[in-house]
């Protein structure tokens, strides 16, 4: 099937480079690298998956003649990234795929077979604000685990219930939850309990491709999520992205727990500042990468400490309450932390004995909860 379209070259670029991220291309299964292009009306589609998510754009597109070809991911994203022309001109000449610009010419070789047209999308559940939701989302995906091996650990869990949607990961030493405003799509807009959501959302994402997302849908007005037959999918104007529901169950019973703080001091301290410290305080934590947190009466103090590397020590104005208490950490968990917070003060509730320590915004928004597990002893010791 011919296919002869024009569009502004950066827009494609843009997608072509959004799709090669979203799906990156595995050596290990090449017969899944092609970009399915199809051409009709007034747009361009483009399909993708990499055997188990998927993702399906839609641009605005003069087509000039109807039809559909498969392209390599990553030759269409590469080659479109080095065009600087305003316009670019798709074109099938059998077997290849030319990109045309004024005074130049590429020819891409189709790829066959097609992959599926577009991945069955799971019905409409409900609605999110799309700033909120993605800034919610990066923060709690990057708690999420990288061991595959514990599949259960690498998703973000979304769960929608009472208008309200919840965001929850853990790697098992750190917890990120957050929640923001939820509209249920028509068909679930009964009230459902907080222990079961039949109609609602219960999915467990994989933490990767959120992450991704959350850079795409960031402008939109609204993200819509789906559900059902194992599989979530997110959705805003231009784009569908899919995946599989990771089979599993988290402990909600336990969690619940972890989140539910009981302070034995806290310390309210602008979360830049005490970025700037704990960075400046991991260049002498040594190969264990952890500082020290020594909380006392108006002051927080960030302390590194190595016998071959040396030692720092940094004291910063906090609004301090409770017990003076000292906790040690992975720099790199308290970094992780307080991105979410920059710009604005933090507060660290510090639990009694290893219990987690709780980073919250003063304020209610953003409705975040961070948590990190302190060491065991001062690793300087």
């Amino acid at each position: 099937m011919s296919l002869d379209l024009s569009l502004p070259t950066a827009l494609l670029a843009d997608a072509a480079a959004r799709l090669l991220r979203l799906l990156p291309v595995r050596a290990i299964r090449p017969g899944l690298a092609g970009v399915l292009l199809r051409g009709a009306g007034n747009r361009l589609e483009l399909h993708a998956t990499d055997g188990e998510a998927a993702a399906s754009v839609t641009l605005p597109a003069l087509v000039h003649t109807d039809g559909e070809a498969v392209l390599s991911r990553r030759a269409l994203a590469d080659t479109l990234a080095h065009l600087d022309a305003p316009q670019l001109r798709v074109v099938v000449k059998g077997s290849r795929v030319a990109l045309r610009t004024p005074g130049a010419r590429f020819a891409l070789p189709r790829l066959e077979p097609a992959p599926a047209a577009a991945a069955d999308v799971p019905p409409a559940l409900g609605t999110v604000p799309g700033a909120a939701f993605a800034a919610a989302a990066a923060a709690v995906a990057a708690a999420a685990s990288r061991e595959e091996a514990l599949p259960l650990f690498t998703g973000v869990r979304l769960r929608s219930a009472d208008g309200r949607l919840s965001l929850l990961a853990t790697d098992r030493f750190r917890l990120a939850a957050a929640e923001l405003p939820w509209q249920p799509a028509p068909a679930a807009t009964r009230p459902v309990p907080a222990e079961a959501v039949p109609g609602g959302l219960d999915v467990l994402v994989p933490a990767t491709l959120l992450a991704e997302v959350t850079r795409l849908c960031a402008t939109a007005d609204t993200v819509t999520l789906h559900g059902g037959d194992g599989r979530c999918a997110l959705s805003w104007p231009g784009w569908t992205v899919t995946a599989p529901s990771l089979a599993a169950g988290f402990p909600d019973a336990q969690l619940r727990r972890l989140l539910e703080a009981e302070p034995a001091a806290e310390a309210v301290v602008d979360a830049d500042e005490l970025t700037q410290a704990v960075r400046r305080a991991a260049l002498y934590a040594g190969p264990t990468g952890a500082v020290s947190l020594d909380l006392a009466d108006g002051q927080l103090r960030v302390q590194g400490r190595d016998a071959q590397a040396g030692e720092s020590e940094e004291t910063l104005k906090a609004d301090t309450s409770g017990d003076w208490l000292t906790r040690h950490y992975q720099s790199r968990f308290l970094l992780d932390a307080l991105r979410p917070f920059a710009g604005g003060p933090v507060r660290l509730s510090l639990q009694p004995a290893l219990r987690p320590t709780v980073f919250t915004a003063p304020t209610p928004a953003p409705d975040l909860r961070y948590l990190v597990v302190p060491l065991r002893r001062d690793p300087a010791s």
